[in-house]
This record gives C-alpha cells, sequence and structure tokens, in this order.
C-alpha cells in the first residue's frame, strides 16, 4: 500500500476482485464457482473495511481460461488497470487463480510491487515482503502447477458455498427423497418419508442399531433403491448399523445441510420432527459405540489414504478420544469398527507415534547421499531442458520479426525475447549444484511448520506410497515416482537466486 495515514482519517484501499475458472462447464449455472470465489473475496474485503478497503464495482471474471498462461482478457483488464493507477490491492480466493505458472506469478508480483499495489489469497495467508513468504508462496504454487488434486479442492469449494444457500450438492439422494432433476433440488419421496420416520421411532423404543436392523431386513426393507441420469439402477442394500448410524446423523431429515462443523436451512422439506431427531440424538450420544463415527472429518490426519491395517488389509480411520482435558488421535482399522475388536489383533494405533515415525524415515531419507544425487540429476535435467525450451522459443521468435507490420507486435515479441536472454543468463551463470539441492532438502523441517495442514498431507503423498501397520509394527512404503514432483517443489529458483546473490 502507498501513502501515509492522515491523523484521524482511514486512506481508502479500493480492491480488485480477481476470479477464474479453467472450463466453462458449470458457469451456465445460477450460482458458479466465479459466483463462490468474488463472495468470499467479498467477505473478506468487509472484514477489513476498518482498514479503509472497499470493492470496486469492475469485475475481473476469466470463465473458461487457463491460468498457465497469461493470455485471459479480464486479466489483461486488471493489469491495464493496475498500471493507470486504479487499483490499491487484488484479492483472489486462492492463489492459483491468478497464475498457475511460477515463472508468470514472477512477474506479475514485479507489477504489483513496482505499483505499490499488495496482494491477498483469501484462504492462504501470505505476506510477500518477506522471504519466507516467497518461499511459501512457490511452494504452492508450485504444488498448484504439478498437482492435479487442486482441482479437486476447487469443486469441494464450490460445494462449500453451495451448502450455505442450503443447496443440494448432487449425489445419490437419501432414503425418503428424490431428486427433481430439472430444478435440481431434493424432494420427498412420501412412501420412503413413512419408512424414515417409522426407523427413528423404533430406534427410540429399541437403543439398538443392531437390533433394528435385523427387524428391517426381516420385513424385507433395503436402503435407498436409485436411478441414475444414465438409467442405470443402484439397488438397496440390507440394512446393517453403519447405514442406521449415517441415517440418523443425516440432518437432510429436519431441512438443514450441513457442511463441516456448519448447518444451514435447506432448500427442501423437512421429514422427521426435531423433537424425535434429538431423541434419537441424545442415545446415540450414550453410545460410545459410534462416538468414532462423527470425529473423522474433524480430526486432523497427515496419512489419511494412506495408513492401512495390514491385518484385515482395510483402511485405517482417524479418531480421537478425550481424557482429563487433553485430545489423543489415533488411526483406526475399520473392519475392527464394523466387526469388532475382537476381529483384529491390530485395532488402531496412535497417530503421534505413526506419523512421527513417518517423518522421522523421510528426514533420513531426504539426506541420504545417494537421494541428494538422485535429485541433482533430475533437477539439472529439468534446468537443461528448460534453457533448451528457452533457446527454441528465442530462435523462433527471432524468426517471426522480419515479416511483422504491427510495430506493437513486433514490441511484445523483443520485450519476450529480453526477458527469455534475463532468463537463461539467470540460469546459466548460476547453474544449480549438489550443495543447494542437499541445502533446499535438508530445509524440510524449516518450511514444514509455515505450511498449511492440507500442503503438509500434498508433501507426505508425494513421497510415501502406503503405511502398513501390523501388530508388531509398521512397514512404510516410498513413491518411487514421488521425487520428480518433490524437486520442482524444492527447486525454487527465485529463492535460490536471493540467498546466492
Amino acid at each position: 500500500m502507498t501513502g501515509g495515514k492522515s491523523k484521524g482519517v482511514t486512506p481508502k484501499v479500493r480492491c480488485a476482485i480477481y476470479t477464474r475458472k479453467s472450463t466453462e462447464e458449470g458457469l451456465e449455472q445460477e450460482f458458479n464457482t466465479l459466483h463462490a470465489q468474488r463472495e468470499a473475496a467479498e467477505a473478506y474485503i468487509v472484514s477489513q473495511k476498518s482498514e479503509g478497503w472497499v470493492v470496486l464495482p469492475d469485475r475481473y471474471d476469466d470463465g473458461g481460461y487457463s491460468g498457465g498462461n497469461m493470455d485471459r482478457p479480464a486479466f489483461k483488464r486488471l493489469m491495464q488497470d493496475i498500471e493507470e493507477g486504479l487499483i490499491d490491492c487484488v484479492v483472489v480466493y486462492k492463489v492459483d487463480r491468478l497464475s498457475r505458472a511460477l515463472l508468470d506469478f514472477t512477474k506479475i508480483i514485479e507489477t504489483f510491487e513496482r505499483q505499490g499495489v499488495t496482494f491477498v489469497s483469501v484462504t492462504q495467508a501470505f505476506n510477500t515482503t518477506t522471504s519466507m513468504g516467497r518461499l511459501t508462496l512457490n511452494i504452492l504454487l508450485s504444488f498448484a502447477q504439478f498437482e492435479r488434486e487442486i482441482i479437486g479442492e476447487r469443486i469441494r469449494d464450490k460445494i462449500a458455498a453451495a451448502k450455505r444457500k442450503g443447496k443440494y450438492t448432487g449425489g445419490m439422494p437419501i432414503l425418503g427423497y428424490d431428486v427433481d432433476r430439472p430444478s435440481k433440488k431434493l424432494v420427498v419421496n412420501p412412501e420412503e418419508a413413512r419408512l424414515v420416520r417409522h426407523i427413528f421411532k423404533r430406534f427410540v423404543q429399541f437403543g439398538s442399531a443392531t437390533i433394528l436392523s435385523q427387524e428391517l431386513n426381516a420385513q424385507g426393507h433395503t436402503t435407498k433403491s436409485w436411478t441414475t441420469m444414465k438409467g442405470i439402477t443402484r439397488p438397496g442394500q440390507p440394512w446393517n448399523k453403519m447405514h442406521l448410524y449415517r441415517l440418523f446423523n443425516n440432518r437432510i431429515y429436519i431441512g438443514e445441510i450441513v457442511h463441516k462443523e456448519n448447518r444451514y436451512k435447506g432448500e427442501h422439506e423437512a421429514i422427521v420432527p426435531r423433537e424425535l431427531f434429538n431423541k434419537v440424538q441424545v442415545i446415540l450420544e450414550e453410545n460410545c459405540k459410534v462416538r468414532g463415527n462423527n470425529t473423522r472429518s474433524k480430526t486432523p490426519a497427515l496419512l489419511k489414504g494412506l495408513i492401512r491395517c495390514g491385518h484385515c488389509d482395510c483402511s485405517m480411520g482417524p479418531s480421537f478420544t478425550k481424557k482429563d482435558g487433553k485430545t489423543y488421535r489415533y488411526y483406526v482399522c475399520i473392519q475392527a469398527t464394523k466387526r469388532g475388536w475382537d476381529s483384529c489383533p491390530v485395532k488402531n494405533v496412535a497417530s503421534g507415534e505413526i506419523e512421527g515415525a513417518v517423518m522421522a524415515q523421510l528426514r533420513v531419507m531426504l539426506q541420504s547421499p545417494e537421494l541428494v544425487a538422485e535429485t541433482y540429476r533430475i533437477a539439472r535435467s529439468k534446468e537443461e531442458a528448460e534453457l533448451k525450451r528457452l533457446k527454441h522459443e528465442r530462435a523462433d521468435l527471432e524468426l517471426e520479426l522480419p515479416g511483422l507490420e504491427s510495430p506493437i507486435h513486433e514490441q511484445d515479441i523483443r520485450e519476450r525475447m529480453a526477458d527469455i536472454d534475463a532468463i537463461v543468463a539467470g540460469l546459466e551463470s548460476n547453474p544449480l549444484t549438489e550443495q543447494m539441492v542437499s541445502g533446499a532438502l535438508g530445509n524440510l523441517d524449516q518450511v514444514w511448520d509455515e505450511l498449511f495442514p492440507a500442503e503438509q498431507s500434498r508433501v507426505v503423498r508425494l513421497l510415501v506410497d502406503k503405511v502398513i501397520v501390523h501388530e508388531d509394527g509398521a512397514e512404510i512404503l516410498m513413491r518411487s515416482d514421488g521425487l520428480h514432483s518433490l524437486v520442482d517443489v524444492l527447486d525454487s529458483r527465485e529463492e535460490r537466486n536471493s540467498v546466492d546473490g
């Protein structure tokens, strides 16, 4: 931000919101991902109202444009307005909305700094004036550029925004409801709704999910049967206690939509009286067997999806318990929760113990001379390939110059050639060394605490294939292909240049 504050006067900070979606799919919807991004950014700006932040009325929305380059109409208009001094701060939902290419993002930040414009990512805390902030930013950008799983995160963000509005977000409907496909809303299935209320009432009488599931099966009842849009029928299944626990904990039945720990009024009609629903919750709270069923999404789990029970050959899910005001985290064998604790000798393992063992092995692996040498070989190969690509691009641009008629086009090409010359000179004058690689790998501990939990999980997933827990120990299997992606994360050219020179 530029300019000082007058006594008693808070200067106005003009905030531009930039949104982007890679494809045009879903943009025709009444509420799409661009709306969700803008809504989150507007809420953040409002939270900074006391600092003078205001939302500019101009919209900078790029629907159907990739973040891999800067050839986007709204983005070009944003940069032009920045050059003309019309913007003080750029607000985005996530860093990769602005750019997924590290080189492009560096140029964007340089423009921001030259014009005195600050940059804010709503869901990621950045301070681009510090070296640690730049390092964290580069790591997150590298992930955004090389990992396709971030697409799934954007989908989840859109779902979260839709749920805040009480909307049904797709998937197979639950027992008691059907989907009105034109409006994409849940509608009551009267016959199934009567069965749902019957199940709630009988559980209040029995207090046992096991006995109730046996009665439902004896009466010929099944779980939800559904036909997809493609005409594929998903038949109902015999009831078990896990089906019932999911049904009893689903607040859709009382007209609510839930996202994580938040509840919102749904667009659909409730089919279970709240008083009856609450009676069931009291019984569930008294039943220690279902306590773990509600904790999985609340428990931080570094190894979620990677850890397996060696005895039952199944996944182990996160859970926790509280004692004397302290929280103890575990990974629990899924089969043991269904079949009973006596069925599995492994049962569970303390999260801190197994996660610490994995991190210890990663640290040893990252400091081994063999891995440092292999990492250097991969990184150096990437560097040489990038040099070759840049030189080819420059040669192609030089061949275009003689036939150009537009002075503006010629200026653009010459600017790009100058950029390439600067990049090539930097790479050739400061080539990667094994010492640099060793230092980057050794800095994992320092970088680790600066990452968000989701980013820590990604680093582990890059390197770890699976963790198998046995009764007498654990087996940690590493990914052979994860090293290439890790090199992209740790080989930060901008950070290396700032340290060396």
